[in-house]
């Protein structure tokens, strides 16, 4: 009896072209990697409202119920505020200049991938948004005591201004503290362990089983090569939309290289089975929903998690470093993946529909790959020391009690050329 597969949910039906490839792209950017600039815009735009209303409030008498508001007149207003504006203004660039230089020597000895992580830290984003926002409102109400007159001193304002600065100084100190620990390299491995794991854990979730009776791929007739328009890593794959577009026409769509591979530009990115003359723009439709992107994320690539913690193994086994155990420790975060796959069969590279029919052949990265990327760089750099070969062995033992039957001949094979490795050296 063969063992039982898994596909996607059912397909649902497709919307309009442009808006289900403009939707789908706009999930995955939102999910995979919200700029750095986001979080600190939103922040300086509310300060922006502010600096405009709150001046205005004062009007209203509300700051006469509140108590603790600033005493001075204008002048002391003015200074007071150019004061707060220029010290973080100053204070900003020399935090996030040093935070560079951090980061630049955390990339050079672990890995540039990393990189991204950090940028996508909320403490950061956010500790940069108090500063710059702390900024601009004292400069927006600088402006409204220049435009005064005669009017009276917003002690709400200026009040506000001194609440910004304590929240600053906060944020400060949250920051330093954060940092300090997030250049710690067992927090980076933690980190990107669980961006895969979560990786993991959502395809895991969008799958459910399929019947042991498989169907086969029958031939459709006219085929139609698809190029890539541009070079690029094949980052993600929009599977519904891709299999409900199939359907729609009637056709099959076979992907040609799996997630994480460089495509160079007019080279085969997909070939359509059944595409018939004049039916539908395939070229056009295919990229609306296939992401080519400059670099390798986490959005469905499992293989550029494991990848991110390989590199990290390999650099400290290098003999400028010289650093086993951490070698060691990303190798802890690797055995935690790779149970989670063992445990279960490869993905099933056909995405059938509703009925069954299949609409869409992926190239998905087999368990053996992920195995030999996992282990055969870090072994080959560490077989002459201790700790490494001692892990690698313990790994592999772990996971051949736990393996499904179709994964352990991959892990006993990879047992045996460990063996050899050891043996030669």
């Amino acid at each position: 009896m063969s063992t039982p597969r898994t596909r996607p949910t059912p397909v649902p039906a497709a919307p309009s072209g442009d808006q289900a490839g403009r939707s789908w792209l706009g999930r995955q950017a939102r999910r995979a990697v919200r700029p750095f600039w986001v979080v600190p815009a939103l922040w300086s735009g509310g300060a922006i409202a502010l600096g405009l209303v709150v001046p205005r409030l004062d009007s209203t008498g509300l700051a006469d119920l509140l108590p603790f508001l600033f005493p001075g007149d204008v002048e002391g207003a003015r200074s007071v505020l150019s004061s707060i504006a220029g010290a973080m203004i100053t204070v900003t660039g020399l935090v996030f200049s040093n935070t560079m230089v951090v980061l630049q020597l955390a990339s050079s000895q672990f890995s540039p991938r990393v990189l991204q992580t950090f940028l996508q830290d909320r403490v950061t984003q956010h500790t940069l948004g108090v500063f710059t926002a702390t900024f601009v409102y004292a400069l927006t109400v600088l402006r409204s005591l220049a435009d005064a007159g005669d009017d009276p001193v917003p002690q709400l304002a200026v009040t506000l201004a001194f609440a910004l600065v304590v929240a600053a100084v906060a944020m400060f100190l949250l920051f330093i503290n954060h940092i300090t620990a997030s250049v710690g390299i067992s927090n980076i491995l933690h980190r990107s362990a669980r961006e895969t794991r979560d990786l993991l854990q959502r395809g895991r979730g969008a799958r459910r089983d399929l019947p042991e009776e498989r169907p086969g791929l029958a031939d459709l007739g006219h085929q139609h090569v698809v190029l890539a328009r541009r070079s690029g890593y094949l980052d993600a794959l929009d599977v519904d939309q891709l299999c409900a577009r199939a359907r729609q026409h009637g056709a099959r769509i076979e992907v040609l290289h799996p997630l994480g591979t460089f495509l160079v530009e007019s080279r085969p990115l997909a070939v359509v089975h059944g595409a018939r003359s004049g039916d539908v723009d395939w070229d056009q439709l295919l990229h609306r929903h296939v992401d080519l992107a400059r670099e390798r994320s986490l959005q469905q690539d499992v293989a550029f998690g494991l990848r991110r913690l390989v590199d990290i193994a390999e650099r400290a086994l290098s003999p400028g470093i010289n650093d086993p155990t951490t070698a060691v420790q990303a190798v802890d975060q690797l055995h935690d993946l790779l149970h989670r796959l063992a445990t279960e069969p490869d993905p099933w590279p056909v995405h059938v529909d509703d009925e069954g029919t299949p609409r869409l052949v992926t190239r998905e990265t087999t368990f053996e790959q992920l195995l030999d990327l996992a282990v055969d760089e870090i072994a080959h750099w560490g077989h002459d020391g201790l700790q490494v070969p001692r892990r690698l062995r313990a790994m592999l033992d772990d996971l051949l009690v736990d393996a499904t039957p179709e994964h352990r001949t991959a892990l006993q094979a990879k047992q045996s050329r460990l063996a050899a490795l050891d043996t030669a050296g």
